[in-house]
């Protein structure tokens, strides 16, 4: 006897990612909260939560790729994966070097993951919900370039990294908001 499994619908995909975005949000703010709360050191507290917001966002891809695998943009999503732990390993690893070499590994993990948040955005497209997503990822785009460039600062910040973080939090709320629209009409 052969079993097939029905890809998720397009009803089923919205409602895991808005729970996933939901997650993302919330994550995203308390994040930008307590990173903006170190005040610019590479203490203890910053590495961690600089170590664990690339981690965080391979853990989410994850799960995208679980629920949504026989719908979504499968390729994207394990690059995504991979290049977040890259990111999560990087940092830690630049940490030892002071915040310019953390600035140059966030920002071409936000460009590498601004492409393929911007790719995976544009195949989701009839999913609903997804503009914000596309626009999120052409943001993170420019951001990360100005993170690069910002390391070449006499006194780089890495507050920057909190905004960053805040505003993605805002896209994923957007996003989750606009397919429980998309829901709600179909």
């Amino acid at each position: 006897m052969t079993t097939v499994v029905a890809p998720p619908t397009t009803p089923g995909l919205a409602h895991g990612l808005r729970r996933l975005y939901y997650a993302r949000f919330g994550f995203a703010i308390a994040w930008a909260v307590l990173l903006y709360l170190t005040r610019s050191d590479l203490g203890p507290a910053s590495v961690a939560l600089l170590v664990l917001y690339p981690a965080v966002d391979a853990a989410a891809a994850v799960v995208d790729l679980r629920s949504s695998r026989a719908a979504g943009p499968a390729r994207a999503l394990y690059v995504n994966i991979a290049v977040s732990v890259l990111a999560a390993v990087g940092v830690a690893i630049a940490c030892t070097s002071g915040v310019p070499a953390v600035l140059r590994v966030w920002g071409t993990w936000a460009v590498i993951s601004g492409l393929v948040q911007l790719a995976i955005g544009v195949a989701r497209r009839a999913v609903g919900g997804q503009w914000p997503m596309v626009l999120s990822g052409g943001l993170s785009v420019l951001v990360g370039a100005g993170f690069i460039i910002a390391a070449g600062a006499d006194v780089p910040p890495l507050a920057g990294l909190a905004g960053y973080a805040a505003l993605g939090g805002i896209f994923f709320l957007a996003s989750a908001l606009r397919l429980g629209r998309a829901a709600q009409e179909s």
